[in-house]
């Protein structure tokens, strides 16, 4: 019997705090997938400022309730903005949509606290815009046990079987996603969805780390191309150091950018100071790497990268001096007919339709829970 196959928009607005990625999707929640739209819109300046500001003062759980007021009316703004851009592509496009995919802006995540937060009013935005919501992906799997992230690695094993089909990839091999977190998957061949064979982690910062130095020394956002990091210089002690007093203890838990801190490089210029904390960020996905091929004693060297990190050319060959020793292969994701920028979009989308469709979206392998874990509240408020 023939699935049937679903079209969802997936919502993705990341650590970055600029803008919300778009993508629309076609699936039966399974194998088959195509993806039909990708496209990006950005915050105005204010409204910028206004989230990068409120995630900054959440700093642990007493401050969720400290701030409520600040955050609902946040929260409100955020779901307005999402409610337009939707309105505004299924205007243009005609296209018939069955579910959104709203994974929200995080402000905070804490999986020993069973507690991960993100704005966005899924039952509001399910009123606006007349269609059916899926939000809260995180919470059933935190009361399950797990770490409540990665999540996008069941769609990492989605399109890894058509890569291998398309340009002809042989098994096993790797996807790591570079946003604001590091997240790895392994997928070692290319068995059904049911067999939840696939391996994940959070490994280490991405572009937090780095964002996070230019938007507090600098009017950049980013750093584009790696352009400010090459024309620094490496402060070697100040880099030794952190490798000495700073190590993730373990892959099993999930990182958020709270886990990490500047105060280490504080003092440098601001070319110094990118230059450091983008060969510490390489420093440690590099590590990340050489544990998930330790542990899996992973044959295959080749890694294909998403998210804007892969961007970053300076971090990218940084990475590979780290791994000059391990005959790793990092290749773009783009070179293999996915655009790296909508990986995780397209992924909610993607969970979106699982979750409806009452099928798990994380597993003991991927986020550490007891079992298979359907996540994602639905909302239908018309």
């Amino acid at each position: 019997m023939k699935k049937k196959v679903l079209t969802a928009i997936g919502l993705m607005s990341g650590t970055s705090m600029d803008g919300v990625d778009l993508s629309i999707i076609e699936s039966d929640g399974n194998k088959q997938l195509s993806t039909i739209l990708d496209t990006y819109f950005e915050f105005d300046q204010a409204f910028k400022e206004k989230i990068i500001g409120l995630r900054s003062k959440i700093l642990k759980q007493q401050d969720l309730l400290k701030y409520s007021k600040e955050i609902n009316s946040l929260e409100t703004e955020f779901t307005l903005f999402n409610s337009k851009i939707i309105d505004e592509v299924v205007s243009k496009n005609k296209q018939t949509i069955d579910l959104v995919g709203f994974h929200g802006q995080t402000l905070f995540h804490d999986s020993s606290k069973k507690i991960s937060i993100q704005l966005g009013n899924g039952n509001l935005l399910s009123k606006l815009t007349k269609k059916i919501i899926v939000n809260n992906f995180r919470q059933n799997d935190l009361k399950n046990g797990g770490q409540g992230a990665p999540l996008t690695p069941i769609y990492h094993k989605v399109i890894s079987k058509i890569i291998s089909k398309n340009k002809n990839i042989s098994f096993p091999f790797n996807i790591i996603n570079i946003g604001g977190i590091t997240n790895l998957t392994h997928i070692p061949n290319d068995n059904e969805l049911a067999n939840s064979n696939f391996t994940a982690y959070d490994i280490g910062p991405g572009n937090c780390l780095i964002d996070e130095w230019l938007r507090k020394n600098s009017k950049f956002k980013f750093d584009k191309n790696g352009n400010i990091a090459k024309r620094g210089k490496l402060n070697e002690l100040i880099i030794n150091q952190a490798k000495e007093n700073f190590n993730i203890s373990s892959y099993d838990i999930s990182l958020d950018i709270k886990d990490f801190d500047l105060s280490f490089i504080r003092g440098l210029s601001l070319e110094d100071g990118c230059t450091t904390i983008t060969n510490f960020t390489a420093y440690l996905i590099s590590n990340g790497i050489k544990h998930l091929n330790r542990s899996l004693k992973n044959d295959n060297k080749l890694f294909l990268l998403s998210g804007g990190g892969r961007k970053n050319s300076f971090l990218i060959n940084s990475i590979k001096q780290y791994l000059s020793d391990d005959k790793i292969e990092l290749l773009d994701i783009d070179n293999f007919g996915f655009n790296g920028d909508f990986i995780e979009s397209q992924a909610f989308g993607y969970l979106a339709i699982r979750s409806f469709l009452n099928l798990a979206i994380s597993f003991p392998e991927t986020t550490r829970c007891k079992s298979p874990t359907v996540g994602g509240d639905i909302n239908k408020n018309f």
